[in-house]
């Protein structure tokens, strides 16, 4: 009897720990939807400025995206914006892939002089913020006369990109030496150990690796403010949404300002909905050895 009370004590307490914890969750989803949805409604509102005193728009419309689609010469040509930063972001995610990958596979399977000094070097060096460097590398650029280029954006990611290389060689250095070992003994060389054995195996780092290579130029706007200037056309999505925040716009283009908000969220929402399950499985096995 004294056994039946204390299991049923025990499911109470574990049933009012799982409600408790529910209703947590449920508050943190709300706080973290509701600034989605409040961008997303006001995009398609129809009435009133910047501030209205409620949420849900009396009249909707696409009225704003039009605004934004349609906008190709004026100030504001959204849909030039679009296509530079995509630009940007596709090739930066090539290069930056490309160079993270076989920098980490270099450290995580060849032995060579310098190589703990090198990681060691690295590891200080990531604990620098990336803006700091802005103003130099801005100089070497303009030394170079490449600044308001698309190119130098190029430039600058994809050169960065290396020092990202720890959870990717974290990765590597869980694949079994062993399979390695046995392709050699089977005549494989070194280029064809890591293109026919490495990478098949490594689809998961190598999503989670392209993500973030493509998201970085996406969702910059330092980096691209400092670098492109006063060339309007040549601007990324970041750049250009901000402009149309003025004092003397910032009332009137706030809702097309929104508009423009959900439709760059849409291509990294696309994405993440397709490749979760490997971006999750490339942070967690990446993480596992340094």
């Amino acid at each position: 009897m004294a056994k039946e009370k204390k299991t049923t004590g025990y499911k109470a307490q574990r049933r009012y720990s799982l409600a408790a914890v529910y209703a947590i969750l449920a508050v943190m989803s709300v706080i973290w939807l509701f600034p989605i949805v409040w961008i997303v409604l006001t995009s398609f509102r129809a009435e009133g400025g910047a501030f209205v005193p409620y949420i849900i728009p009396k009249t909707f419309t696409l009225e704003n995206y039009q605004i934004l689609l349609q906008n190709t010469s004026g100030n504001y040509p959204f849909i030039r914006w679009f296509l530079n930063t995509l630009f940007v972001s596709v090739i930066s995610c090539i290069l930056s892939t490309f160079i993270t990958i076989a920098m980490a596979y270099a450290l995580s399977r060849l032995r060579f002089k310098m190589r703990k000094p090198f990681l060691k070097v690295a590891l200080v060096l990531n604990m620098f913020p990336g803006f700091m460097s802005m103003i130099a590398v801005y100089y070497i650029l303009k030394a170079l006369n490449l600044t308001e280029t698309l190119f130098a954006l190029i430039l600058v990611y994809s050169a960065g990109s290396a020092l990202g290389f720890y959870i990717a060689k974290g990765f590597f250095d869980t694949i079994p030496m062993a399979l390695d070992e046995s392709a050699m003994i089977d005549g494989a060389n070194k280029w064809q150990i890591f293109t026919k054995i490495t990478l098949p195996l490594s689809k998961p780092i190598i999503v989670y690796t392209s993500l973030l290579a493509f998201m970085a130029p996406w969702m910059d706007f330092i980096f691209a403010k400092i670098i492109m200037g006063d060339n309007i056309q040549n601007y990324t999505i970041a750049i250009g949404l901000f402009t149309m925040m003025t004092r003397t716009t910032a009332n009137s283009l706030f809702m097309a300002f929104t508009a423009g908000c959900v439709l760059i969220a849409i291509p990294i929402t696309i994405l993440f909905i397709f490749m979760q399950r490997f971006y999750v499985e490339g942070v967690t096995s990446g993480s596992v050895k340094g």
